[in-house]
């Protein structure tokens, strides 16, 4: 097999689900599929259970091949508790399937429907089309009406396939006590799944239940009824009804004994197919927590990801790392390094020589085989357009002044050659960086501070004030109060830095600080200063 089949972890994978499909369905698209539950907020962590699927998929059309991407919704679950943000009224609705609870903050159709929708608008923006599978609309169809009576007729079976799986605590998705049933039915009364299965026959396919609200009920299976498979049974039956060639997930349902061990066994015993090609993915988790929860809340979205990244990069946190290796999302000052390992990684594909795989990560990153991902025309670094949203408050004119000192190149005709990545800068700056951090520029000289300044303080300030009109760039800026310390001690500006230099350093930019905005931290110097404007300065730095 060539190398260049290997340059990434996606071609690799992606050689082994053709020689799969090819094995099973000579000719026939490939099936590659994701499930999520819209119970939540759908977390990055979820993300990636779309991503993994989704850039294999994408590598196989690349060579050529038909290729589907399921995305089974499983919004046919039950509602399992009500969320801190939501009314305690919402309790009633504990039980129901996700699609016939209200949506709590009244804009959609239903609770699923309500959280599926920021979702689907990411995935527009990332690029990903998925073939959207509705669970309530399978079930309530009678689509899987086969596939369940074959599941009750084999319920001996699959209990003790379950059985000799079933965790050291005794739980599993049967009944405790009592014949064991592989299918729950939601009660028509009070449409809840609160529900024991009282009798079956195979035969008539009669089946009677009680509820643990009261109620009672009764009805054909053969006929189209309220009700759905225990997951560790449903899961396989899909496998099995979509041909499914494909199938990554967690490493919670990729364990021994786990949800795909199981599936595993029903898939063939009882369903007639084969178990996808499978492997684990890892965590996605942001500092502090190894994994994402959305039952914990707070978990950022997609939808919060692309409000500071542009959507190549949240892509490229995907492509980037192998399926086994954990993702770690931060939306702190780590946000700026991200930006600069992009910006970094774009300029050697550039120059040609990043690594195959790198190569590959941001080629997967920047396009599908569908399109071509939005990118800002005129790349300016994102701490720069950070500091710039900060130090200006937002004042459209001084931005666009301070980046064509910033950007080069010319004069840009309006700020939406920065775009997007400015307005994200500006999200990041409003939604991630503390009251108590943003820049607030003195609107007088620090009289005090000025007035205690010794003669080698004056002297600095006096070299950075008289080399501004020479040194007027973002670069040339850089150089100089770098270099003032340099100058000041009789060497040139280009002098490598000596420890003792970069003590200087650091005290001289202390000192800055100090008298222009009363801390001794704040935004890169040079981008404060080219955005304050050499009056300015001037004004609040009278030595």
């Amino acid at each position: 097999m060539a190398q260049a089949q290997h340059a990434d972890w996606v071609a690799e994978i992606a050689d082994r689900v053709v020689a799969e499909g090819t094995r099973r369905a000579p000719g026939a698209p490939i099936v590659c599929a994701s499930g999520i539950s819209p119970s939540g907020p759908i977390h990055l962590g979820n993300l990636r259970e779309i991503m993994v699927p989704h850039l294999v998929a994408d590598e196989i059309r690349r060579r050529g091949l038909a290729c589907r991407h399921l995305l089974s919704w499983d919004d046919y679950d039950r509602l399992r508790k009500v969320p801190a943000d939501v009314p305690e009224a919402f309790a009633e609705h504990v039980g129901r399937p996700l699609t016939s609870v209200p949506d709590p903050f009244g804009c959609h159709e239903n609770w699923a429907e309500h959280f599926k929708a920021p979702l689907r608008r990411a995935l527009a923006e990332i690029g990903v089309v998925v073939e959207e599978i509705s669970q309530t609309r399978m079930y309530e169809s009678g689509a899987y009406r086969s596939q369940i009576l074959t599941a009750m007729r084999q319920r001996a079976e699959i209990d003790a396939v379950l059985r000799r799986y079933r965790t050291a605590d005794g739980t599993a998705d049967d009944q405790a006590d009592g014949e064991y049933y592989p299918y729950r039915p939601y009660c028509a009364t009070c449409g809840r799944d609160s529900t024991t299965i009282a009798s079956y026959d195979d035969e008539t396919t009669k089946l009677s239940y009680t509820c643990a609200f009261g109620h009672s009920g009764s009805f054909e299976l053969a006929e189209p009824a309220r009700g759905k498979l225990a997951w560790k049974v449903d899961w396989p039956m899909r496998w099995a009804y979509e041909g499914v060639t494909m199938e990554p997930a967690g490493v919670d349902h990729s364990s021994p004994g786990s949800s795909f061990t199981v599936g595993s066994h029903l898939v063939r015993e009882v369903f007639g197919g084969e178990a996808p090609f499978h492997f684990p993915y890892s965590f996605v988790g942001t500092p502090g927590a190894a994994k994402m929860s959305g039952s914990r809340g707070g978990a950022p979205t997609p939808a919060d990801a692309l409000a500071i990244l542009e959507a190549p990069i949240l892509r490229w946190l995907y492509a980037r790392r192998k399926p086994n290796q954990s993702i770690t999302v931060a939306f702190d000052q780590e946000v700026g390094r991200l930006y600069d390992e992009w910006d970094a990684l774009g300029r050697r594909v550039a120059a040609g020589t990043a690594k195959a795989s790198d190569a590959a990560a941001h080629a997967r990153s920047v396009a599908t085989t569908a399109a071509v991902l939005p990118r800002t025309p005129r790349t300016v670094p994102f701490r720069t357009l950070a500091s710039i949203a900060d130090i200006t408050g937002g004042d459209e004119r001084q931005m666009l002044r301070i980046l064509n000192d910033v950007a080069g190149d010319g004069p840009a005709s309006g700020l939406e050659e920065f775009q997007p990545r400015l307005d994200r800068a500006r999200n990041w700056v409003s939604g991630y960086v503390p009251a108590q951090e943003r820049t607030q520029v003195r609107s007088e000289p620090d009289t005090a501070g000025l007035a205690a300044l010794s003669d080698a303080q004056r002297q600095a300030i006096r070299i950075l004030l008289d080399g501004l009109d020479e040194h007027w760039s973002l670069p040339a800026l850089t150089a100089l109060v770098y270099g003032v310390p340099k100058l000041q001690s009789g060497l040139p500006i280009d002098s490598p830095p000596t420890p003792e230099l970069k003590l200087a350093q650091r005290e001289f930019f202390a000192l800055l600080y100090r008298l222009l905005l009363g801390r001794d931290t704040g935004p890169r110097l040079p981008t404060l200063l080219l955005s304050l404007g050499k009056a300015r300065i001037r004004a609040l730095l009278p030595v």
